[in-house]
């Protein structure tokens, strides 16, 4: 397969795809490594994380450029998402000497517990954060002790080529760590079936997570999934108007909205609403849209020609209440865009992963938070206000796992992260992923 440059639509690198069979030889070779890797002692283990860790940051600026070249992020945000991953993968090179287990109190004897591995996880990565999110499943997975193949995205397969021969590197034993490229309906359909993976991590669209579950479910296998979001930014009257509006545009344009955590729903109280379309619209209108490699670039190019038409699909003609500016002739490029619709249009209530956002006012906290919680998705959100017991309140109230007070932050790796409702099942990161590939065994010894 030809993978192409968004930015510029040249052709980067071919890239041959596994079929079903590759899949089978690939678990095959992960379950015979699984045998002798779950062994490998905890501080052993862990030296070997450091050590793959190491290597990413010393090749950090290479899985930049790889990454710009073939899912158009800007170099800036290319070395940032490089960085996460080498922080990542040293976070749970901790984890090995410390999955402890527990002594529970019984009557005679002693009881005890273990966190065994799972064995063959396979972890299906999007295209939106193509080695930042694979790192999310590979490192607790390989720390916990069991074997991973990964299925990248068809066309962002270089940056997880290039970790899995980092990894080698590292002296990851062969077979720990694979990656396939391969089609979602091919080889991602064939991880899901195999009798021989015991768990699966996709990120994706919800619509895909529901097959993929409802696939799993035949084998009662192990599923974390992160699926879709519609996030809302919620602005109350006494927030710092200046400071919400500055950052509103980067909580959905940020990878041109290719996130599942945008915030593309932007709630804002009716006695503010005015003053705050005119400070975010000249917050959008200084959004920097260009060329992936210039150092000042904010926002690149959406992934393909046909993700393209679909945003497109979304604003109609006359619509926008704003549009910013991007660059003409080649390239997937769409402006940052500001709708002022319906609450029940599509546009408010759809996930349109691109540079779309769409601004609603609300009367008071109960008419902010029914707005925030009407849509099938929970994932992320933020809150601007001064007032501390509002900010709890509506933390409480809005249905979503990662929300930030003041902050459009949604993901740190030492804290969980996961969705409500159709946003997905499970939690990634923080310490909640450890557990996440591991099964807890009791043990009972008699001591009469």
């Amino acid at each position: 397969m030809k993978i192409v440059n968004p930015a510029t639509e040249d052709v980067v690198a071919d890239v041959e795809l596994a079929d079903a069979a590759e899949v089978d030889r690939a678990v095959e070779r992960a379950g015979k490594a699984y045998a002798a890797w779950r062994r490998v002692a905890p501080g052993d283990r862990a030296r070997l994380l450091r050590r793959f860790a190491d290597l990413v940051g010393e090749h950090g600026e290479e899985l930049a450029r790889l990454e710009l070249a073939n899912a158009g992020h800007p170099i800036g945000n290319a070395r940032w998402e490089a960085g996460a991953v080498r922080d990542v993968l040293h976070f749970y090179a901790g984890a090995p000497e410390r999955d402890h287990g527990r002594q529970i109190p019984v009557p005679g004897g002693v009881d005890v517990t273990f966190q065994e591995p799972l064995g063959v996880v396979g972890v299906i990565v999007p295209w939106n954060f193509p080695m930042l999110i694979m790192s999310w499943g590979v490192a607790p997975a390989l720390a916990a002790g069991n074997t991973v193949i990964v299925k990248p995205a068809e066309w962002t397969p270089l940056t997880a080529l290039r970790l899995a021969e980092l990894a080698l590197a590292a002296g990851l034993p062969e077979g720990v760590l694979q990656v396939l490229p391969g089609a979602g309906e091919v080889a991602g359909a064939r991880l899901v079936e195999h009798p021989g993976v015991a768990k699966i991590v996709f990120t994706g669209s919800t619509e895909v997570g529901k097959e993929i579950a409802a696939k799993a479910a035949a084998q009662v296998k192990r599923v974390t999934l992160e699926l879709g979001g519609k996030s809302a930014n919620i602005i109350f009257a006494d927030a710092d108007l200046d400071r919400a509006a500055q950052a509103a545009p980067y909580a959905v344009f940020d990878n041109a909205g290719q996130d599942c955590c945008a915030r593309s729903r932007l709630l804002v109280q009716a006695s503010v609403y005015d003053a705050f379309m005119e400070r975010l619209s000249e917050a959008v209108r200084g959004v920097v849209v260009g060329d992936p490699r210039d150092e000042s670039t904010e926002m690149g190019p959406l992934i393909s020609a046909e993700h393209l038409d679909r945003v497109r699909g979304f604003v109609q003609d006359g619509a926008p209440y704003l549009q910013g500016s991007c660059p003409e002739g080649k390239g997937y490029w769409f402006p940052p865009t500001v709708l002022t619709p319906d609450v029940t249009d599509r546009a408010f209530t759809e996930e349109i992963f691109g540079p779309v956002v769409s601004v609603a006012p609300f009367e008071d906290e109960a008419d902010a938070v029914r707005i925030a919680n009407d849509t099938p998705y929970g994932l992320s959100g933020s809150i601007w206000t001064r007032d501390v017991g509002r900010a709890l309140r509506v933390s409480r109230a809005v249905e979503a796992g990662a929300l930030s007070v003041n902050s459009n932050a949604s993901v740190r790796y030492w804290t969980p992260f996961g969705g409500f409702k159709q946003s997905g099942l499970g939690r990634e990161l923080g310490p909640d992923a450890l557990a996440a590939f591991t099964e807890t065994k009791n043990v009972f010894i008699s001591w009469e």
